[in-house]
């Protein structure tokens, strides 16, 4: 992280003291530095100009995909020779998923992970953190926060309860959804974006539970080089509505353990169903649990893993992830909550991808923005996802995110036009 682009923060105290400590140790018994020699001028027009940062490139490793990595040890020196040969330099590896571990995990379902233990004796996350350390390769654990896929059962929701579950405007929670879809009659007119189960970032518990669970993983696998969130959002509903200040369209939090939350802390009355009533100081409330849902992820990961990389998978249309799904991921830049973002920008269509990507290398924070492509959509047509890779490299994107490894690995025309195309960033 660049400390000129990262505003003070308050470190938990434990932590603040250790800080403290190891700045008194650097200093003791030391003598005191040698004055600088005065450096020699150099006229302007004979300054060397300044080298431009080595560009990254990440790469999505799906749990439940087709190679499933974690599953199989064996396969994992298949992984990093293929990261090698697409010029990676970071891993975004699945490693929770549907409240599922592929972790050794006291505090979420580790079905997955004890399923490979018992098959093979080997701890596939830690092996695959050496693996990748041998070659020069970084890995962030990639973890779904707020959704659930279709995992009912999950140890969050037996621990703290329906109440930990998002309820739409008309009180219907998630999980009384038939077959994860909205109900009839409003099925005819909305669709869930993302079927599934979604944990509410302001229901009582929820945060802290999850603050717990990556805390936990951290410890556990101190060579982890970052955390990658992803569904750190509300559910995306279609056609999407702006917020709930018009009382028209579906959008979610409004359990009743939520809702008198909200009206503890600000002395107002939730909407639900009809009624619209404070509905901007409702969607701004909704989005600050969002964001103390990540910041209370990243004070307890930086407490637990000091150093570690904060970054989340963010809905690419900004004003839309702002305004609907109370996200605020660019607010979560500035104020140096996430390392970097990574919007994922998949679409076919080029003209509104080089949007994006000016739009994003004109912020301020633009060189903290990872484009991340969807480069399974062009499996029949390479030299689309190639074109693709130029066309945000121009636009001034200092890195990408492919989506995904598996995709990529399935389909030996893509793999094969990825690898000739990249020379290898990993010496």
């Amino acid at each position: 992280m660049n400390p000129l682009r990262t505003p003070l923060r308050r470190a938990p105290a434990g932590l603040a003291v250790a800080l403290t400590a190891l700045a008194l140790l650097g200093c003791a018994d030391s003598e005191p530095a040698p004055a600088p020699e005065p450096a020699a001028s150099v006229p302007p027009a004979l300054e060397p100009p300044s080298a431009a940062p080595p560009r990254q490139r990440a790469l999505w490793v799906l749990a439940e995909g087709s190679q499933r990595v974690l599953d199989h040890p064996d396969r994992i020196p298949g992984l990093i020779d293929t990261a090698r040969a697409l010029g990676s330099t970071d891993l975004f590896v699945q490693v929770y998923r549907a409240g599922r571990a592929w972790f050794d995990s006291d505090r979420a379902d580790r079905a997955p992970y004890q399923a490979q233990w018992d098959a093979s004796g080997i701890d596939s996350l830690g092996a695959l953190l050496e693996q990748a350390a041998a070659a020069g390769l970084r890995v962030h654990a990639w973890v779904n926060v707020l959704a659930l896929a279709r995992n009912t059962d999950a140890p969050l929701i037996q621990r703290l309860g329906r109440d930990a579950v998002l309820v739409d405007r008309k009180g219907r929670s998630l999980l009384d959804y038939p077959d994860f879809e909205v109900p009839e009659p409003d099925r005819r007119y909305y669709r869930m974006g993302t079927p599934g189960v979604y944990l509410d970032a302001a229901a009582p518990g929820v945060a802290e539970e999850l603050a717990v669970v990556f805390a936990e993983l951290l410890l556990r696998y101190p060579a982890l080089d970052g955390l990658h969130l992803d569904y750190i959002r509300y559910p995306d509903v279609l056609p999407f509505a702006p917020g709930s200040r018009f009382g028209v369209g579906l959008d979610f939090g409004y359990g009743l353990p939520t809702r008198q939350r909200f009206q503890q802390e600000t002395g107002l009355e939730a909407p639900l169903g009809d009624r619209i009533g404070p509905a901007n100081r409702w969607d701004e409330w909704r989005r600050e649990k969002l964001t103390a849902l990540v910041a209370g992820i990243a004070e307890t990961a930086r407490a637990a893993r000091p150093g570690v990389t904060l970054s989340a998978a963010v809905w690419t249309y900004a004003d839309r992830g702002y305004l609907v799904l109370a996200q605020d991921w660019r607010g979560w830049l500035e104020s140096g909550l996430l390392d970097f973002a990574v919007p994922m920008s998949y679409t076919v269509d080029d003209r509104l991808l080089r949007y994006q990507a000016q739009s994003f290398a004109g912020l301020p924070y633009g060189d903290r923005i990872w484009i991340g492509l969807g480069t399974w959509l062009f499996a029949r047509d390479p030299a689309r996802a190639l074109a693709q890779i130029d066309l945000i490299r121009q636009a001034g994107s200092p890195a990408e995110a492919l989506f995904s490894y598996d995709s990529i690995e399935s389909e030996p025309a893509l793999r094969a036009a990825l690898v000739a195309a990249e020379t290898p960033l990993v010496e």
